[in-house]
């Protein structure tokens, strides 16, 4: 009998299960890879966090025995402020319009025409300086003709008293009866109302006269001219504007709760125009606004080199007192509790944040700083900087000092 043909199929089975088994445990053998990575970078994933103080477990994590107190906040120099002693102010601060004291319309005191204009806007003028000069010829001829009839009545006076003294010695010798010797002194009482009236009627064409000349009222500058040379202007017209800024003024508002710390007096600093200037009270209002609930403060401002203009806006203070060697801490440390009106800060000691109430006394708001009554020693540092979240423990390190908190107390 023939041999039936060897099956090879059974031999081609186990090598197809051998490339089966062979990619099997090569897919086996990378996953194992993978597994392995995964939990060596899980190793060190959980150092981190534990270096951190982070993690959710073991010495500094939230459920460690480090707690919050393990993470470093890094300050910058600039986020750290010094409690020091200086001398500061105690001031009421001011705004307001910088205004020349004395502000004077020149106008026309008669009717006529312009002959002469001798002033500018802009030009600085003296008390009784000519500014502008009226045609005058009327005037003139008005008043030599009141000087003519004051020379007039003045004559007839003289006549009257020589023709009433004759009178009086022939009364005394009776030559002449009581009534001549009368009508003789009325002679001599109307002469001299004549002569009251001459002399009334020369000062007034005098006055006319004087009008046509336009005299600088007060000294200052001219704000304004409104006339022209040759114009004929109405009586009461305005023609000039002349300011007085050798003394400025500020007018102020002061909130009413401050209304007992300004008095007439005291010392103002402020500034004006980039520059700093200092002025004086000059007075008070006695009542205070009732729609703004604020009280008017006048301040008088030397300005005789006129390095200030009208109308400039300035702020400044009014300054109460001044307290030497006040311990200060710089305002923006200062923060306000949300529960109650009181005060508190951030200092740094021995490498770590403490919450500090403290009682403020007088704030410097130029200087930046207020008093500080009690809380706080001179030299104690403070946080100063908008650095987010803090809280009492928290450790923090300041950038440029080298070690924890800066200089540790």
């Amino acid at each position: 009998m023939p041999r039936p043909a060897p099956d090879r199929s059974f031999g081609r089975v186990p090598a197809r299960c051998a490339a089966l088994l062979l990619l099997l445990s090569s897919v086996a053998c990378s996953g194992d890879d993978r597994g392995t990575q995964t939990a060596a970078a899980a190793p060190a994933r959980g150092g981190n966090a534990a270096a951190s103080g982070r993690g959710p477990g073991g010495p500094g994590g939230a459920g460690g025995p480090g707690g919050r107190g393990g993470a470093v906040t890094v300050l910058a120099a600039s986020d750290v402020g010094e409690v020091r002693k200086v001398s500061i102010e105690a001031a009421t601060p001011i705004t307001g319009d910088l205004r020349p004291v004395e502000t004077v319309e020149v106008r026309a005191r008669l009717e006529g025409d312009l002959v002469g204009i001798y002033v500018n806007e802009g030009e600085r003028v003296a008390r009784g300086q000519l500014m502008a000069r009226f045609e005058s010829s009327e005037q003139e001829s008005d008043r030599q003709s009141a000087a003519a009839e004051l020379a007039a009545a003045q004559s007839s006076l003289n006549t009257a008293e020589w023709s009433a003294e004759q009178s009086a010695e022939l009364f005394r010798a009776g030559a002449i009866a009581e009534r001549d010797h009368k009508l003789a002194q009325q002679e001599v009482t109307t002469a001299r109302a004549q002569v009251a009236a001459a002399r009334a009627r020369v000062r007034s064409t005098g006055s006319f006269v004087t009008d046509t000349r336009v005299l600088a009222p007060v000294a200052g500058i001219v704000e304004r001219r409104v006339v022209q040379s040759g114009e004929h202007v109405a009586r009461g017209a305005p023609m000039f504007t002349v300011v007085r800024n050798d003394v400025l003024e500020l007018t102020a508002s002061v909130p009413a709760r401050l209304a007992g710390d300004v008095r007439a007096g005291q010392r103002v600093r402020f500034t004006a125009d980039g520059r700093q200037f200092e002025g004086t009270v000059a007075r008070v209002s006695p009542t205070i606004d009732p729609a703004t609930r604020a009280l008017t403060v006048y301040v008088r401002i030397p300005n005789a080199n006129g390095a200030l203009r009208g109308n400039t806006f300035a702020t400044g203070r009014v300054v109460g007192r001044t307290i030497p060697d006040a311990l200060v801490v710089p305002m923006p440390a200062v923060r306000q509790a949300q529960a109650g009106d009181s005060n508190f800060v951030y200092r740094i000691a021995n490498g770590a944040v403490q919450r500090v109430p403290v009682r403020l006394g007088v704030t410097d708001e130029a200087a930046g700083v207020a008093q500080v009554l009690d809380g706080l020693a001179e030299g104690d540092r403070v946080v100063v900087g908008n650095v987010g979240t803090l809280g009492s423990g928290m450790k923090v390190q300041v950038l440029g000092t080298g070690e924890q908190g800066g200089a540790a107390r």
